[in-house]
């Protein structure tokens, strides 16, 4: 009897203790996603000058993820209720291809993310003093346990509005599709640039950008070989810049730029290229008065003069080169490229495909 006894206490034991772990780790991950959005919330709000929280966090221990939903930060004292970011879903997660390869590392998508630089709220200093900028994009890198290997954003926009300007600028970036990976050189190892970027997006106006390049984001001034492009970007979408810093507006016309740049060791070597094709200025016969109708005038003979009569194009080419706390601009090559473009030959509608990281540092040396 005694041993029977016996026998039935070592059994209850023996399925006492999983049951009890069982129970804690439901327990566990029942709570766990608290734990997480008041560390989160936290986080955000220790950011010097700006405020924030998450709406809610999922957890999928499954696959080494968890899911913020509605990630806002707005800055502190501001006069606008436009948050400065608003991440509609942000999943985190372990990168499972990267465990084979010996390295743990993560992948962030973002997922309909906005982000909207109000220029009087981030100039305006915050009750407790001047917002750290560093700060902030330091406290969404901590919300990463681990190092990010693959980073996405779907569907996301970004824009810069100055409301007291007259007229007031709005620029914006929509439908924002971009892709890098081997940001932590999982792969690669031996490239100089291991790191790919791709990007797409429309601008204001209608343009379509694309953006690729290759990265080393290792370093602390990150290496980088990049081509930009803009194309078929309504010229009218750009009146209020016009008219805020040259005082004329367009009637109809297309807007390109293009654009590649290298930088090697801190040293930058590249060029930007603006295009206007085909545009007319809007004729204000009964508005702005004399001597605004006396510039846009100029302006006008101006444009005459110095656009390819055979593509109806006005373009320059203005190259870049020096220390990235330097860049010297070119002002006199940029004059030079206005008379080639105008009377030599017109510039084409792509990158040149003519700068490479080899150039940067070549120059640098």
């Amino acid at each position: 009897m005694t041993q029977e006894v016996n026998r039935n206490k070592f059994l209850r034991k023996r399925y006492f203790i999983p049951v009890i772990i069982l129970v804690l780790v439901i327990i566990g991950r029942l709570l766990l996603p608290y734990f997480l959005k008041n560390y989160v919330n936290k986080t955000l709000n220790n950011i010097p000058g700006y405020e924030g929280y998450v709406k809610d966090i999922d957890v999928s221990l499954w696959r080494g993820a968890y899911v913020i939903d509605g990630l806002i930060l707005h800055k502190k004292g501001g006069e606008i209720s436009t948050p400065m970011l608003n991440f509609e879903k942000s999943d985190i997660s372990i990168e499972w291809p990267s465990l084979l390869k010996g390295k743990i590392v993560s992948e962030v998508e973002l997922h309909n993310p906005e982000f909207n630089y109000i220029f009087e709220d981030q100039e305006k200093e915050a009750p407790e003093g001047e917002a750290d900028v560093e700060a902030w994009t330091k406290a969404l890198t901590d919300l990463v346990p681990i190092d990010i290997n693959h980073f996405s954003v779907h569907n996301g926009t970004a824009s810069f509005v100055q409301l007291s300007s007259d007229p007031e600028i709005n620029m914006f970036l929509e439908k924002i599709n971009l892709e890098a990976t081997n940001l932590s050189n999982v792969v690669n190892e031996e490239e100089t640039l291991p790191s790919n970027l791709n990007a797409k997006a429309v601008s204001m106006g209608g343009g379509d950008v694309t953006l690729t390049g290759d990265l080393n984001l290792l370093k602390t001034i990150p290496d980088m070989d990049i081509n930009f492009e803009l194309q078929k970007a309504d010229v009218t979408a750009l009146n209020n810049l016009a008219e805020r810093y040259v005082g004329v507006d367009f009637e109809s016309g297309t807007f390109e730029l293009y654009s590649e740049f290298a930088i090697a060791d801190g040293f930058l070597k590249g060029y930007i290229k603006p295009m206007f094709i085909k545009t007319k200025f809007l004729g204000e016969q009964n508005e702005g008065g004399f001597f605004k109708k006396l510039w846009e005038g100029f302006v006008g003979v101006v444009k005459f003069l110095f656009e390819n009569k055979g593509t109806d194009t006005l373009a320059t080419r203005v190259p870049l080169s020096g220390d990235l706390n330097d860049v010297d601009a070119g002002i006199f090559a940029t004059v030079v490229n206005i008379f080639k473009n105008a009377w030599i030959e017109a510039f084409t509608g792509d990158v040149d495909k003519n700068i490479d990281f080899e150039d940067a540092v070549k120059e640098k040396n």
